[in-house]
């Protein structure tokens, strides 16, 4: 693989023409920033607000971050400046701390061809996994979400159910199943007219780790992602899930890290 070349097209498509990932969600791009902010007044439902890519100088970030933070503290929300290994400035990451923003874990960016991953393993013994189509199906999402993470998962679920009723949907989410028991969820993102699809929200209960449902739900989602026309699969993996998806083909083109800013207390906003 051409690292450089991929990594410039995942760039142009996926970060400078970024889409919006939901009915509602808007991407904009001011000056040399473009962010994405989600649906609804109450702080996205669920969804994410944040910054998907940046062209900026030592002589212009400390202004765009400026920019960016009277933005979400007038909507109330918390967001996101992801932060990628060739971004510049070089200290835009300590540009970004010394504002106020929070790193979370590095994650690092991993691609892989659809086809060469359509053509995988089973699933495990006693598990079937299928698409989620309907509410009933959504809350069992939630279900594995809140067991796996230990957060609320209601902006989750309506943020699912807005795809689902949604005219020309962008994801398809995934359940593995056994029997009446749902015992891991993830889902695949699909911009519409975009080479990479996008793997995201993996969770398996840990009764049913190391017995290769998170592979196979890999293999799954590229099929799905192969038949609506992309070409390539992206992770922002962290270290859990990076030794299986490099078993399993997927190249790293770099890293990125997530740089989360709170909202202001609304007693502080001003405007």
């Amino acid at each position: 693989m051409d690292r450089e070349g991929m990594l410039a097209r995942y760039d142009r498509q996926m970060r400078r023409h970024a889409s919006a990932d939901g009915p509602g969600a808007r991407v904009e791009r001011v000056g040399d920033v473009v962010r994405h902010t989600a649906a609804g007044d109450d702080g996205g439902g669920g969804g994410w607000n944040g910054i998907v890519w940046s062209d900026l100088d030592e002589s212009t970030a400390d202004a765009a971050i400026a920019e960016q933070l009277r933005y979400f503290d007038a909507l109330g929300r918390e967001f996101e400046w992801k932060v990628y290994g060739h971004d510049r400035p070089g200290d835009l990451a300590e540009r970004l701390t010394a504002a106020g923003f929070v790193p979370d874990a590095e994650e690092t960016l991993l691609v892989a061809g659809t086809h060469a991953l359509m053509a995988g393993t089973g699933t495990p013994d006693g598990v079937e996994l299928r698409e989620v189509t309907d509410a009933a199906g959504v809350d069992l999402v939630a279900q594995v979400h809140e067991r796996v993470f230990g957060r609320d998962a209601s902006g989750l679920r309506g943020r699912l159910l807005a795809q689902l009723d949604a005219p020309q949907p962008t994801m398809v989410v995934v359940l593995a199943m056994a029997g009446p028991e749902p015992v891991a969820s993830s889902r695949v993102d699909l911009p519409v007219g975009r080479d990479f699809a996008g793997l995201y929200g993996g969770g398996t209960l840990a009764e049913w780790r190391g017995r290769g449902v998170y592979r196979a739900m890999v293999h799954f989602r590229a099929r799905i992602a192969a038949a609506r026309g992309h070409r390539f699969l992206q992770v922002d993996a962290l270290p859990t899930s990076r030794p299986i998806l490099r078993r399993l083909g997927f190249t790293a083109l770099g890293t990125t890290t997530p740089y989360v800013r709170l909202p202001r207390p609304a007693a502080t906003r001003t405007g």
